[in-house]
């Protein structure tokens, strides 16, 4: 070995580095359980998830009403409500406990209640209220209520407000009606849809989530078909930790690379999503993410024992870390212990990243801290990854060696016998 020229280990190297890379190539096209975590999964996820939100937001909520001021006011009321696309009145009942009943029943979201001195208050020049109360269990059911009950409300103390003011001319009656000007704008989100605001977190989310179970299935398998349950085979290809790293680490790129491409670019465009972000900036963001993912994934494997670990361990990790990511609850208001837990996970600062470039149209210097704190995480999983398979490859020797002398001291054993 010490006669060998630097330049033949090098070649070497390289040689075991494509011979792992094809290898790995095979085995993820040839095990279906692997095929299934790396192409199935990213191609009909992102398809269910867009398909269930496709509506972007909730339309015609049933909602029941009590009225006690029956009076042509309230009525004009409840038929402006009922018009506006967010709410269906779906019945009139006699009192609040047969509406908290159809509430019980899930035949209705939400209860308008209109007192008995509605009309009455609004004809003595007194402030009056109509009342709502939503079936919280879903939020979406109380955005729609308010939204649709706050809309009729201001349409009708306009008017309201007209005929008080006795004004003359349509310029006086709109000041009268409008002081304070103003215009509704919701930036980056022009729907106000749900699918615009979580999709693309999700899938996101789905590119970490399936390199995990992909690899930590892959890595279950390795150690079932292995003799002493080791990561790295007895093989002379498998010599050296770099080659290793590499070689399986570059499989799991190209592979995702084409991924990503139709995750993060295809599905959104499928279904109308927003996409302001600069192609070239989303690309130069996905390889450090990819690689942050990709490496992540390979050291956490050794914690695989079997095929069917790594769904023990990972799948449940879905939902948490899309809470803590600071997309669906606001990163300010996540305590300081989970923020710094969400550090360890590539999918917080992928997905923030993501979210600003493609959805809000910032470029890579105004993503600068999550840019940065990927390409830290790719280096470090990477050293990482480095040491457990290091350590995988000194133990499948000295298990080898075992064997060997285990083996050896048989032959020596039945050789005595026999003399």
């Amino acid at each position: 070995m010490k006669d060998i020229k630097l330049k033949d280990k090098i070649a070497q190297g390289i040689n075991d580095l494509f011979y792992i890379w094809k290898r790995e190539f095979q085995t993820t096209f040839r095990d279906q359980g692997v095929l299934i975590f790396f192409i199935l999964v990213p191609l009909g996820y992102p398809l269910l998830y867009s398909f269930i939100y496709d509506n972007e937001v909730v339309r015609e909520v049933p909602a029941v009403v009590v009225d006690d001021s029956h009076s042509s006011l309230s009525r004009e009321y409840l038929r402006k409500v009922d018009a506006t696309p967010d709410i269906q009145i779906v019945s009139y009942c006699a009192d609040m406990e047969e509406a908290k009943q159809m509430l019980k029943n899930r035949n209705a979201y939400g209860i308008i209640y209109i007192p008995s001195d509605f009309s009455d208050n609004i004809a003595k020049g007194k402030q009056t209220q109509v009342s709502i109360y939503c079936d919280m269990s879903g939020l979406l059911y109380y955005k729609s209520m308010l939204i649709a009950n706050t809309a009729v409300s201001l349409d009708m103390n306009q008017d309201i407000k007209i005929a008080r003011s006795g004004n003359t001319t349509d310029r006086q009656d709109e000041i009268t009606a409008y002081p304070i000007e103003y215009e509704e704008i919701s930036i980056f989100n022009p729907t106000a849809g749900f699918a615009a605001f979580l999709i693309p977190a999700v899938l996101v989310l789905i590119i970490q989530q399936t390199l995990l179970l992909g690899i930590g299935l892959a890595a279950g398998t390795a150690r079932e078909n292995n003799r002493f349950k080791d990561l790295v085979p007895i093989n002379r290809h498998y010599n050296g930790t770099l080659r290793i790293v590499l070689g399986k680490g570059l499989s799991y790129f190209l592979v995702y690379i084409l991924v990503s491409f139709y995750v993060l670019y295809i599905v959104p465009r499928l279904f109308s999503l927003n996409q302001i972000g600069q192609p070239g900036s989303l690309v130069l963001f996905v390889v450090p993410y990819l690689a942050a993912c990709i490496f992540f994934a390979m050291t956490t494997s050794i914690a695989i024992r079997n095929r069917e670990t790594c769904m023990l361990i990972f799948v449940f990790t879905s939902v948490p870390l899309l809470f803590i990511s600071g997309i669906s609850w606001p990163g300010a208001a996540i305590p300081p212990f989970w923020k710094y837990v969400s550090y360890i996970f590539p999918s917080t600062f992928g997905i923030n990243g993501f979210v600003k470039i493609n959805n809000m149209g910032a470029t890579l210097s105004e993503v600068a801290f999550e840019y940065k704190a990927l390409w830290l995480q790719a280096g470090v999983y990477f050293l990482t990854t480095c040491w457990v398979y290091r350590w995988q490859i000194l133990m499948s020797r000295k298990h080898a060696i075992e064997r060997y002398k285990e083996l050896k001291e048989k032959e020596n054993l039945s050789k005595q016998i026999n003399d």
